[in-house]
C-alpha cells in the first residue's frame, strides 16, 4: 500500500511481468526521483501464458501483430503496440490470463497479413514465437513465491 499511497510527480506507467512470476506488473516512472515498482505478489491457482513475437518478414519487434488467444469457452485477443503512456511503453510480451485452462490454441496475425495457427500451447510459460517457424523458444519460470 506504501507505494501507492506515496506521493510522487510521476510521468509514465508500464506494465509487464517484470518478475517473471506470471502476473503483471506496474513501473511508474517519477519527476526526478527512482522508478516505482509496484510488484503483484498475490498468489493464485490461475493459469497464464506470454507471447513474445519476433518478426522475419514483418519488422523484428512485430508491431502491428494480434494474438487471438482460445481457451475452454473464452478467448482475449491483444496486439504489440509500440507506446503505451507519456514516457514509456509496456512490456511486448502479451499477457495472457487464462484461469483454470491448461492450455490456448493461438492465431497469429502478423503485419504484413500472413497467419499462423498454433494448436494446444501449454499454460505457464513465455513462448517465443518467429514468424514463419512458430515455437522457436519455450520458458518456464519459477512458481509465484
Amino acid at each position: 500500500m506504501a507505494g501507492i499511497a506515496a506521493p510522487h510527480a510521476s510521468r509514465g506507467c508500464a506494465f509487464g511481468d517484470f518478475d517473471n512470476d506470471g502476473d503483471l506488473d506496474i513501473l511508474i516512472v517519477n519527476l526526478n526521483e527512482p522508478p516505482s515498482l509496484l510488484r503483484n505478489d498475490l498468489s493464485g491457482a490461475g493459469n497464464w501464458l506470454k507471447v513474445k513475437l519476433v518478426g522475419v518478414k514483418s519488422n523484428r519487434s512485430a508491431i502491428g501483430a494480434r494474438v487471438v488467444a482460445r481457451y475452454g469457452a473464452s478467448q482475449q485477443t491483444q496486439e504489440v503496440l509500440s507506446q503505451s503512456s507519456y514516457y514509456s511503453v509496456n512490456d511486448l510480451r502479451l499477457h495472457f490470463g487464462l484461469g483454470a485452462e491448461k492450455i490456448a490454441d493461438l492465431e497469429i496475425r502478423w503485419p504484413n497479413g500472413a497467419r499462423e495457427s498454433l494448436p494446444k500451447v501449454a499454460a505457464n510459460q513465455l513462448v517465443t514465437i518467429r514468424e514463419g517457424a512458430g515455437i522457436v523458444k519455450q520458458e518456464k519460470f519459477s512458481a509465484r513465491s
